[in-house]
């Protein structure tokens, strides 16, 4: 049976040891009192729910499935779901990092990261319901009227409501401009929108009485493309003013589509048939606002990759060491058994250290980012703010797609180390590869994170965000360059973000005289940048992990972190090496291929 512990203990390091997230918290006002008994608390109650309540749930509702009643347009989630959902509510979980004047509990969205990623790990799809309420959430909280915030908010904090994003035409995925959704403005100030829309997750479902649906759509003198698209919350049920439900509105599931993994969760097909919404934001100015939702899901898609690594890894290696198949090469290591645990072997260790290696730099990452979140947000400095929403629209996309794609990578290189009981269902590793194969296509694909990384927030701006992350490497090479100790990881770090400069300004002159060069090179760019923010926070790791063993602490734990950040170095980071050849092979050998693609 599938297997999962929370990674306290390495949640708490990143927190406390590395980031110093309680220090950081201090000077924010809102979560000054927030300190680190706190938000271990939090989180060890946080990962009791996830391994008693939704773990158990996730090879059932995998083979179960949604259920659409055609009749009714009703959706019925798996066995199991609804009250697991209903848990999730009473215990408070909904309302973690929301805004007390709307009944949350006003903790850092640091701790929900490290919460989420947990609730991923054990059960991605039935985290997918709650998680894409908090994104509706924060969208409505910064472009919502007051209207708006008092009708909805308080039922989305608290659970009782959820929320989705329907954006996806049949005819159009991520180039939205193409939309055909309209909305028609009614007398009494309300539209009613009529349109369909495709991969719609959580679009209908069974475990709260309302859902919330931010819809993107068209006005009927709005100008073509994305400067002509509105957004509208457009509730399953219409809300009489006291609050309490009305009548059924014009939205519902016309279907279920049948995909590849994560098939506890409903993707559905929407048709609105003169649904009534009302405006979010400004006319015609719908896109900013809807990318409040976008950017938290495309770090909380990240965080769905992160989840599935840990849980994935964690089999494998309780697998490895469990199962007998030959002697290793250099000598029989386990005398008492007719063959050696799997254990032994280099490449096993290598796919296991591989996703070892990226789910402790994915943790770090993603801590790092939801920090920058709560300091854009929250800090008093205003400069702090711009500075730390800078930063974070710069490591967005690497979020998504870096840890996506190895996500994907490493799911499918522990399911390499079951051999072929990793093909068998009972074992729980073909889900994890079915499921983390989602997170590379949908809330943008990672070729669109490519083009966002390269193309708008290095390029766009001439290499300045860039520059202000390489400033925080420059930090570190000098305060520990001298330390002989650290120049196994200090060196790498040091070289690469020299490379790093050269590598993006021969791809911007490229650019300017051929924009196909930043499109060919963008996949291979982007995962050289996301080698860079890794090494940078292993090497960060690995400063603290120095330290403690220096001074004497005999946890094993950091000179465990010290054996994965230099095998991080060894066997992972080499890949840069490759991706800056081939994408110094230009858009040439892309292009130039009529006769190979007729």
């Amino acid at each position: 049976m599938p297997i999962y512990t929370p990674p306290l203990r390495d949640m708490q390091f990143v927190m406390h040891e590395v980031l110093k997230v309680s220090d950081e918290l201090k000077a924010l006002p809102k979560h000054a009192d927030i300190d680190v008994d706190t938000i271990n608390a939090v989180l060890e109650e946080g990962g009791k729910f996830a391994t008693e309540v939704t773990f158990p749930l996730n090879i059932s509702g995998d083979t179960e499935g949604c259920k659409l009643d055609q009749a009714t347009h009703e959706v019925t989630a798996p066995k199991g779901f609804k009250e697991a959902y209903a848990q999730y509510v009473q215990g408070g979980w909904a309302a973690l990092s929301c805004d007390p004047a709307y009944g949350g509990q006003g903790l850092p969205f640091v701790v929900n990261q490290c919460f989420y990623e947990m609730l991923n790990s054990a059960n991605q799809a039935w985290t997918m319901y709650p998680g894409l309420s908090h994104g509706a959430y924060e969208c409505l909280h910064a472009h919502g009227t007051d209207a708006q915030k008092s009708t909805y908010l308080p039922k989305m904090v608290s659970g009782e409501w959820t929320g989705s994003m329907c954006l996806t035409e049949p005819h159009c995925g991520t180039d939205l401009g193409l939309l055909r959704t309209k909305a028609e403005p009614q007398a009494d100030g309300s539209y009613k929108l009529t349109g369909a829309k495709i991969f719609i997750s959580a679009g209908e479902h069974d475990l709260a009485s309302n859902i919330v649906h931010l819809v993107l759509a068209r006005l009927p003198d709005a100008p073509p493309g994305n400067k002509g698209i509105s957004l509208f919350a457009v509730p399953k049920f219409n809300v009489n003013a006291d609050g309490s439900l009305s009548s059924r509105n014009g939205i519902y599931c016309a279907g279920l589509e049948h995909k590849m993994g994560i098939h506890a969760n409903s993707t559905c097909q929407m048709v609105l048939d003169e649904a009534v919404g009302t405006l979010v934001g400004q006319p015609n100015k719908g896109l900013p606002a809807m990318f409040v939702m976008m950017n938290a899901a495309r770090l909380g898609v990240g965080n769905q990759s992160l989840g599935l690594t840990e849980v994935a890894y964690q089999n494998a290696l309780a697998y490895a060491k469990d199962r007998l198949q030959m002697r290793s090469l250099s000598g029989v290591k386990a005398k008492d058994k007719p063959a050696d645990p799997i254990i032994v072997h280099p490449d096993v260790r290598k796919m296991l250290l591989t996703a070892k290696a990226y789910a402790e730099g994915g943790r770090a990452l993603a801590c790092y980012c939801t920090l920058l979140l709560d300091k854009e947000l929250n800090h008093p400095d205003e400069k702090v703010r711009s500075d730390s929403a800078e930063m974070l629209a710069l490591l967005t996309p690497i979020v998504k797609a870096f840890l996506t794609d190895n996500g994907y990578q490493a799911t499918t290189m522990c399911q390499q180390v079951f051999g072929g009981h990793g093909y068998i269902k009972e074992w729980g590793m073909e889900q994890h590869v079915r499921d983390a194969r989602i997170n590379m296509i949908y809330e943008g694909t990672n070729t669109i994170q490519s083009l966002d990384l390269l193309g708008r927030k290095v390029l766009g701006n001439g290499g300045a965000s860039l520059k202000k992350f390489g400033k925080l490497i420059a930090a570190l090479v000098e305060e520990e360059g001298v330390n002989e100790k650290m120049a196994e990881f200090i060196g790498p770090l040091a070289t690469l973000g020299e490379q790093m400069t050269k590598f993006t300004t021969e791809i911007g002159f490229k650019g300017m005289q051929n924009p196909d060069e930043v499109g060919a090179a963008a996949v291979d760019y982007l995962r050289v940048a996301g080698h860079l923010v890794f090494s940078y926070f292993f090497a960060r790791m690995a400063k603290v992990a120095l330290r403690e063993i220096a001074a004497g602490n005999p946890d094993p734990f950091y000179p465990a972190k010290l054996q994965t950040a230099r095998f991080y170095f060894a066997k992972l980071l080499p890949e840069t090496a490759m991706l800056t050849r081939t994408a110094r092979a230009g858009a040439k050998v892309l292009m130039d291929t009529d006769l190979a693609l007729a």
